[in-house]
C-alpha cells in the first residue's frame, strides 16, 4: 500500500469517528450555535486541511478556479450559514461534503495505484544488470547501461536478457509473454536475434549486443507506455477546455444566486445555501479525472497483450479508422521466401544464384534472405569472392561489385532503369521474378514464393464486417499481387509501387473521406517507414519490423501476429464506449442537479452525491479498462 493511500484512509477514519462523537454529544447535550460550529470544525480541520494546502498552492502557481477551491469556498459558506438568525445550521453537511470529497480522493489514489501496478509490470522487464564476458572467458555482473555494441554477454537460466542481441552459441526457450503476450514459450537457437526483457528458461545462451540498452526493446517499450499521456485524445484534450471555460461559468452564476435574488426576496441566508450548494455540484472533476484514466487503462490493457500505443490520441483513433491499407510482403505474408524456380540464360543454376546471393550478402530484406539460404544448400557464401560498392535501389533491388563485375540483383523497374531486356518467365506457379543482370547483360531470374499468414483471412474479413474498406499496397507484380488479394478478399489493390507511390496513395485515400474518419497503414519494411508517418495512423509489425518502421508507426504489434488488429480495434471501441458513456452521465447528472440546485429544490448531501458520488461511479466505470480481456 503506497504512503499516500495510507495517509488518506487514516485521516478519513480519524475524522469520521471525531464526526460520529460531536454528533454524539451533539444529541446528550445542547449548546448555542457557537460552540456547536466550533466542536465541528475539529472533524472539519482534519479532513480538509491537505486541500486548503492544495488550494493556496493552486492559487499561487495561478489555478484559483479548481475543485479544491470549489470545495474550500462551498463548507466555509456552509460553517457561516449557522450564523444567520432563524437558519439551520450547514455544519454536519459541511463535513459531509469534505468526507465524500475525501473519499473521492481515496478512490482517485486506488485509481491511479492501478495504473502504477501496470506500468510496474512492464518496469519488470528492464533488468537489473548483465552478464558481460571479459577478455578472460570469465563473466562479471555490470549495469546494463554500460554494455556496449559488438560486446558480448551470457544469459543464465532464469535471467532476463539484458538487451537486444544475436545468439552466438547456446540453445534454449524463452518467455517472451511480457513483450509479446504469447504465454507458449519460443525457442531460439544460433544466429537467432533475441529481445531484451525474455526470460531464458533453460540452457545458458552467449549474444552479441545489437543494440544499447536505452535503443533496446524492453527500454522502448517502458519509454512508448509511460509517455503515452503526451499524446492526449482529442477528447482529453476538450475536456481540458470545456473546464477552463465551464468552471469560472459556474462559479459566476454562483455569484449571481448569491446576491441577485436576494436583493427582491429578502431571504439572503436561503440564496446563500443554494450558490454554495450550486458550486460543490459544479466541480468539474469526475471529468478531469475519468477521460484520462480511460485512455491510460486501454494502452495499458493493450501493452499487455504485446500491442504498443504510442498515446491516448492514436487509441482514440483507431476507433475512427475507415480505410485501412496493407502492405503484402511481411504483413498479410509471413515474409519468409523460398527459391521454387532457377531460370540462368549465360550461367548454370547454381552461379546465377552464387552472384544473387552475393549482392544480398549484407542485406536483412526478407527477399534477400530467401537467397542466401537457397544457395547456402549448394555451397557456403564465405568464399573468395570480393564484395564492394553495394547500394540498395528503393523500391527496385540492389547493385554490388562482385569480382570486379557490376551485378544488379532486383524487379523489371531495376532492369528497365539500366536498359537491360528481359526474358518471360513460363513457371506455372505465382510467384515474385528476381533478374539479375551484369553491367547491360541478362543473366536470367529466380523465382521466389511467400506464403499467406493463416490469421490474414480472418483479420481481412473482421475489418470488412466493421465497415472498413481494405487496400492492398506492394511493390510485388501484378500476377503476384492479384493472386494474393484475390485470396483474401481484397477489392482495391495497387502493385508495383515505389515508396514515394505509397505514399501518393495514401493521400489520395484520405481525401475520400470526412474529417472524422482516419486511414491507416499497416507495414513491416524500411520501405513503408515514409508511408507509416504519412497516414493517420501507422501500425508497424514490432517482431521483424525495420527500426525506421517502428521508429514512425503509431502503434508497434510486438508479436507479429496481424490478428492483434482486431484486438487493438476492440480496445479502442471499448475504450470510447465507457468515455462516451461517462461523458453522458456525468454532464446528465450535473446539469440536472444544477438546475435543481438554482430552483432551491436540492439539499448539500444531494449536491455531494453530484459530485463526489458521480466521480466515483465515473473512476469505477474507468477501471475497467486496465481489467479488459
Amino acid at each position: 500500500m503506497s504512503e499516500e493511500k495510507k495517509h488518506k484512509i487514516i485521516q478519513i477514519i480519524l475524522s469520521l469517528f471525531l464526526l460520529i462523537v460531536v454528533i454524539i454529544i451533539n444529541k446528550i447535550f445542547s449548546f448555542d450555535i457557537v460552540i456547536k460550529t466550533i466542536m465541528f470544525v475539529i472533524p472539519y480541520l482534519v479532513l480538509s486541511y491537505d486541500i486548503y494546502i492544495e488550494a493556496f498552492e493552486n492559487i499561487k502557481e495561478g489555478e484559483v478556479f479548481d475543485e479544491c477551491f470549489l470545495m474550500c469556498l462551498a463548507t466555509i459558506g456552509a460553517f457561516c450559514i449557522g450564523f444567520f438568525p432563524q437558519c439551520d445550521p450547514q455544519v454536519l453537511e459541511a463535513n459531509f461534503v469534505m468526507l465524500f470529497f475525501q473519499i473521492g480522493e481515496l478512490f482517485e489514489i486506488i485509481a491511479e495505484d492501478e495504473g502504477e501496478r501496470s506500468i510496474n509490470s512492464l518496469l519488470s522487464i528492464r533488468p537489473d544488470y548483465a552478464n558481460l564476458e571479459l577478455d578472460d572467458g570469465k563473466t562479471k555482473k555490470v549495469d546494463p547501461n554500460t554494455i556496449k555494441l559488438l560486446d558480448i554477454i551470457c544469459v543464465y537460466p532464469g535471467e532476463k536478457v539484458p538487451v537486444d542481441g544475436m545468439v552466438i552459441e547456446g540453445n534454449s526457450n524463452i518467455n517472451t509473454v511480457a513483450l509479446t503476450g504469447e504465454s507458449l514459450p519460443r525457442s531460439i537457437h544460433e544466429g537467432d536475434y533475441v529481445m531484451s526483457g525474455c526470460i531464458n528458461l533453460s540452457s545458458v545462451i552467449r549474444l552479441k549486443v545489437v543494440k544499447t540498452f536505452n535503443e533496446s526493446t524492453a527500454s522502448k517499450i517502458i519509454e512508448m507506455v509511460t509517455e503515452s499521456n503526451e499524446n492526449k485524445a482529442n477528447t482529453d484534450k476538450f475536456i481540458t477546455k470545456f473546464s477552463k471555460v465551464y468552471t469560472p461559468a459556474v462559479i459566476l452564476f454562483a455569484l449571481f444566486l448569491a446576491f441577485i435574488p436576494p436583493l427582491f426576496t429578502q431571504e439572503y441566508a436561503k440564496w446563500l445555501v443554494r450558490s454554495l450548494t450550486f458550486l460543490v455540484v459544479s466541480c468539474p472533476c469526475a471529468l478531469v479525472i475519468s477521460v484520462p484514466l480511460t485512455y491510460f487503462g486501454g494502452v495499458c490493457s493493450a501493452s499487455k497483450k504485446g500491442i504498443l500505443i504510442k498515446g491516448a490520441k492514436y487509441l482514440e483513433d483507431i476507433s475512427k479508422i475507415s480505410i485501412m491499407a496493407f502492405d503484402k510482403t511481411g504483413t498479410l505474408t509471413h515474409g519468409s521466401f523460398d527459391v521454387v524456380a532457377i531460370h540462368p540464360e549465360e550461367y548454370n543454376e547454381k552461379e546465377l544464384l552464387h552472384l544473387a546471393a552475393h549482392v544480398e550478402t549484407f542485406c536483412s530484406h526478407p527477399i534477400a534472405n530467401s537467397l542466401k539460404k537457397a544457395y547456402d544448400k549448394y555451397d557456403k557464401l564465405d568464399d573468395t569472392c570480393v564484395i564492394k560498392d553495394i547500394k540498395e535501389l528503393p523500391g527496385q533491388g540492389i547493385k554490388a561489385t562482385v569480382n570486379n563485375d557490376l551485378i544488379y540483383v532486383g524487379n523489371k523497374k531495376l532492369m528497365d532503369s539500366i536498359k537491360v531486356k528481359i526474358k518471360d518467365c513460363h513457371f506455372d506457379k505465382t510467384g515474385t521474378i528476381i533478374h539479375v543482370a551484369k553491367e547491360d547483360s541478362y543473366l536470367g531470374h529466380i523465382v521466389i514464393s511467400d506464403r499467406i499468414r493463416d490469421e490474414s483471412k480472418n483479420t481481412i474479413d473482421y475489418l470488412k464486417n466493421n465497415n472498413i474498406d481494405i487496400v492492398m499496397l506492394t511493390g510485388d507484380t501484378r500476377n503476384v499481387s492479384e493472386c494474393i488479394s484475390s485470396e483474401l478478399g481484397i477489392n482495391e489493390c495497387y502493385y508495383e509501387l515505389m515508396p514515394k507511390d505509397k505514399v501518393k496513395i495514401i493521400n489520395k485515400l484520405k481525401k475520400r473521406i470526412n474529417s472524422n474518419n482516419r486511414v491507416a497503414f499497416v507495414g513491416d519494411g524500411i520501405n513503408d517507414a515514409p508511408v507509416l508517418s504519412r497516414s493517420d495512423l501507422g501500425i508497424a509489425m514490432g517482431g521483424i519490423g525495420s527500426d525506421a518502421a517502428i521508429e514512425a508507426a503509431n502503434v508497434v504489434l510486438m508479436n507479429d501476429n496481424i490478428n492483434n488488429i482486431v484486438e487493438v480495434v476492440n480496445i479502442s471501441k471499448k475504450t470510447q464506449s465507457i468515455v462516451i458513456e461517462n461523458i453522458i452521465f456525468i454532464i446528465l447528472i450535473k446539469f440536472l442537479v444544477l438546475f435543481l440546485t438554482s430552483i432551491g429544490v436540492t439539499s448539500m448531501i444531494l449536491a455531494v452525491f453530484a459530485d463526489v458520488g458521480v466521480t466515483l461511479i465515473a473512476i469505477v466505470n474507468s477501471l475497467r479498462m486496465l481489467k479488459y480481456k
